[in-house]
């Protein structure tokens, strides 16, 4: 060694910290790699991204690999280092070169290159695979011993090693905070409508579904007049049919197997029981997520939520499961929401048996959901008594006043909204009418 330059020395220790530095730099690019974009990439074909997605499979040998690198390169360069400062300075060159090597391994070989792998992850990533993938091939029985005794510590610790070290799943939880950070990526409605999908399995039948007072159906005990009188009436395309109370159903009727009967003079109690399909009957408490997939799996689109003791509680169709989704939509789209009407100074009144969470979604408010499912439980639960006409309270930041009461609940509600969730409420309206 004695009898080689000085220079040429000072060349093969720069080429060596260049060297330090790469696999720094490359180890710090590979382990901030995004998984699920680099799996993308490498279905689809990126001879970069399928390299380091390979390497990534096995990280134990990954990591052994780099380490054994990056540590034989900085013995060799603290070696080479010392021998430069021996031949300039004597036995205190040895010192100076420990203070400056310390200094440029800190700055090239470690900060700068990993500061840079941090912000290019995906280029420095993608060329070091390239080199690894090979690399490893070479070294397989070096690392292959390096593991293994790995292990053997292990065990004698009493470790466990058998967990990986990145896991790649994701609980509901961390796959929403990745969804509310793609704002840009892609459209804010589909955004929406992920996060909804993901907030259906906190969401309840019995926080959706028609409360059992509003369903509308047949009684096979009325007068066979009147309930021709009422069918042309009834709103929608799936007829309950019971009798006398609506906890004794026998069935559910289409209204388009109903008009031809009708239209041919041919409807009839006889008629009616023969195009009656069995009713289908949901647990309350079933989570929406749940409650989707049994309409898929039944091929239903209606179903009865019971409680514990087979008592009707309320109606859920699949539309409003849907709609929990999607957000509101009607078959006629200029058809107004009744529950919902506006004051001149932008106050609101509301049907008390309107739920909770369709008022948040449709005024844009944070009224609490943990509890009465309608606004009159509610304002019951929060006054814990049956209050007059003109009573004003305030649930949250929301000043209220009771309107009207009947039959011991309250019938109407007049909620003034904040100042500032007015303004973005009325933007949202003019959004819609441009």
């Amino acid at each position: 060694m004695n009898e080689i330059p000085i220079s040429v020395l000072f060349i093969i220790l720069v080429v060596l910290i260049l060297l330090s530095g790469f696999f720094s730099g490359s180890e710090t690019g590979l382990m901030s790699l995004n998984r699920y974009r680099l799996k993308h990439l490498a279905e689809k074909k990126h001879g970069g991204a399928r390299r380091a997605f390979d390497l990534l499979q096995k990280p134990d040998q990954l990591i052994s690999l780099i380490l054994l690198g990056n540590n034989f390169i900085n013995i060799v360069i603290t070696q080479l280092a010392t021998l430069i400062g021996l031949r300039l300075y004597g036995d205190v060159g040895i010192a100076i070169a420990t203070g400056v090597l310390t200094l440029v391994l800190l700055l090239f070989a470690e900060i700068t290159p990993k500061t840079l792998a941090a912000s290019k992850t995906e280029k420095i990533a993608f060329v070091a695979s390239y080199v690894y993938q090979p690399l490893l091939k070479i070294l397989l029985p070096v690392i292959f011993l390096i593991n293994w005794l790995v292990k053997r510590i292990f065990n004698l610790f009493q470790l466990d090693d058998n967990k990986p070290v990145s896991a790649d799943a994701l609980t509901s939880d961390e796959l929403r905070v990745a969804v509310s950070e793609t704002s840009g990526l892609i459209p804010d409605s589909h955004r929406d409508m992920l996060l909804s999908i993901l907030d259906l399995e906190k969401v309840k039948v019995d926080d959706i579904m028609v409360p059992r007072s509003d369903i509308v159906g047949i009684d096979l005990n009325d007068d066979w007049d009147d309930t021709l009188d009422l069918i042309p009436k009834i709103p929608f395309t799936r007829i309950p049919i019971f009798n006398e109370t609506i906890d004794n159903i026998v069935g559910i009727a289409m209204m388009r197997k109903i008009m031809p009967l009708l239209m041919a003079d041919d409807f009839n109690r006889d008629s009616l029981e023969d195009i009656m399909r069995k009713p289908y009957f949901i647990p309350e408490g079933t989570p929406l997520t749940t409650q989707l997939l049994n309409f898929q799996k039944n091929r239903r689109r209606m179903g009865f939520v019971v409680d514990e003791y087979g008592d009707i509680q309320g109606l859920v169709v699949l539309e409003d499961i849907l709609e929990e989704i999607v957000g509101e939509f009607t078959t006629d789209p200029n058809a107004p929401v009744t529950s919902f009407y506006q004051d001149a100074d932008g106050a609101y009144l509301i049907d008390g048996a309107t739920h909770i969470r369709n008022i948040n979604h449709q005024l844009n408010i944070k009224l609490p959901t943990k509890g009465p499912r309608t606004l009159n439980g509610l304002i019951l639960e929060h006054l814990e008594m049956i209050p007059e006409a003109g009573t004003g309270l305030k649930i949250g930041d929301y000043p209220m006043e009771i309107m009207q009461i009947k039959n011991n609940m309250v019938k109407t509600v007049r909620i003034k909204l904040l100042e500032k969730e007015a303004e973005s409420d009325a933007s949202d309206e003019s959004g819609h009418t441009s």
